[in-house]
């Protein structure tokens, strides 16, 4: 009887780490560029309007819109997790104040004003992740970066997890095996994470990631006359935190190839994108991407869509919100 039963609980244990390993794929296998056609087929263009006048307002939003969409991703799947409030009444904590995303995440408004004019147009039908998701992909599109086809059918946490945004987030001062190791956590390759941060074409960053870097920390692996520029606004004392520099001061609201350019001069803002050219294993993709913009751009892409792909553990609980700030 012992024997049968070690051997019942192997074979359950076999079936269950069988599900986990083939789970990682099944919100993948479940979405679809035409999951909205019947129930909301405007959607697309919906989004695509709303976000046109976000940047044109802000050339910032479509930044900003596109780092909550890696924030969200990265903590838990692609469940617009990101999104949600702290709610003091039900002692809910949300993600926007963890380390990485306090003082730091914008655009949050935006997302709103998005998934308003997709309600308007189909009311509780399209989730938020999916929202943000589409947003994503229009905010690159119209900061002159590449388009894909964004598969559909996301549906919304109703928690999130402050911890797991602690824990999952690489931070600025990441070195490159730190970074190459939190995307394979996720299934993606450092090729991907590469192309991924060159999100960072876009956008600004705060003082406070990039003072020691600037001021002596980074003094082997950063271009002297670009430190010493960035020092003026961001000194090793006395400077406010909150001063901004571009992540890529040659183009810094173009989304183009300039920031592999700006590493390849040491010009990285961030210790952890310089350390993608920093004498290591991505050196010569950097290279790449910095001559030729049609192959960073389509190695974006596509990781994007592996990026989206990523899904909520299995059993979380998940509806369509219809207010991205709050559960149902």
């Amino acid at each position: 009887m012992a024997a049968v039963s070690v051997s019942s609980r192997v074979f359950v244990l076999a079936l269950a780490l069988l599900a986990a390993v083939t789970c990682r794929g099944c919100l993948a296998a479940a979405l679809s560029t035409k999951y909205y056609d019947k129930t909301c087929p405007a959607v697309q263009s919906v989004v695509r309007s709303a976000m046109a006048r976000a940047v044109a307002a802000d050339p910032r939003a479509g930044a900003s819109v596109l780092r909550l969409f890696f924030h969200d991703c990265f903590v838990n799947g692609c469940d617009a997790s990101v999104l949600l409030d702290d709610d003091v009444s039900s002692q809910f904590t949300g993600e926007k104040g963890a380390s990485p995303n306090l003082n730091s995440l914008r655009g949050f408004e935006v997302v709103d004003a998005v998934k308003a004019a997709v309600e308007a147009s189909c009311k509780a039908t399209v989730s938020c992740a999916d929202v943000l998701a589409l947003a994503s992909r229009d905010a690159v599109a119209l900061l002159g970066g590449p388009k894909w086809n964004v598969k559909l059918g996301r549906k919304d946490a109703r928690t999130a997890s402050q911890a797991a945004a602690n824990t999952n987030l690489p931070g600025p001062g990441s070195s490159l095996a730190s970074l190459v190791a939190s995307f394979a956590a996720k299934g993606l390759s450092a090729r991907d994470m590469t192309a991924l941060s060159g999100a960072h074409t876009v956008g600004r960053a705060r003082c406070v990631t990039f003072r020691g870097r600037v001021n002596g920390g980074d003094a082997d692996a950063v271009n002297a006359t670009f430190a010493a520029q960035l020092r003026q606004a961001c000194p090793a004392s006395g400077g406010a935190d909150g001063s901004l520099a571009p992540l890529d001061a040659e183009t810094p609201d173009a989304f183009d190839n300039g920031y592999f350019r700006e590493l390849a001069q040491r010009r990285g803002l961030l210790h952890s994108d310089q350390e993608l050219f920093n004498g290591g294993s991505q050196d010569a993709l950097v290279r790449k991407y910095a001559g030729n913009g049609a192959a960073f751009a389509s190695d974006f892409a596509k990781a994007m869509v592996r990026m989206g792909s990523l899904a909520p553990a299995v059993g979380t609980p998940l509806e369509v919100r219809l207010n991205c700030r709050r559960p149902n």
